[in-house]
């Protein structure tokens, strides 16, 4: 089992930045793949971003590329996503996500954290 819990939500302008991290516990967290998601009202779960267990790789979703980045701590068992020049439509409440393989993927996560909400005023 893996224990996922995001932090750093929270209400900014827009055009500004956020950085929201997810510390995982449990199982040897260097070996899990982690995404980051979102979820706004009424919409689908969305995928952001993702890396590979060494930090060696990473994709993203059109929609956030150029503006958000995904970063991981090994030591500090913790993936972080950095966003910058936020928008409105970027409110949403975000999940972090893990699984067990050495390859980047969008989907088939086993693990989620419990969200943490971001807020862009306009």
């Amino acid at each position: 089992q893996v224990q996922l819990v995001e932090s750093g939500g929270g209400l900014v302008q827009a055009g500004g930045s956020l950085r929201i991290s997810c510390v995982a516990s449990g199982r040897t967290f260097s070996m899990y793949a982690m995404g980051w998601f979102r979820q706004a009202p009424g919409k689908e779960r969305e995928f952001l971003a993702a890396i590979t267990w060494s930090g060696g790789r990473t994709f993203y979703a059109d929609s956030v590329k150029g503006r958000f980045t995904i970063s991981r701590d090994n030591a500090k068992n913790t993936v972080y996503l950095q966003m910058n020049s936020l928008k409105p439509e970027d409110t949403a409440v975000y999940y972090c996500a893990a699984k067990h393989t050495p390859v980047v993927v969008t989907t088939g996560y086993d693990y989620w954290g419990q969200g943490t909400q971001v807020t862009v005023s306009s």
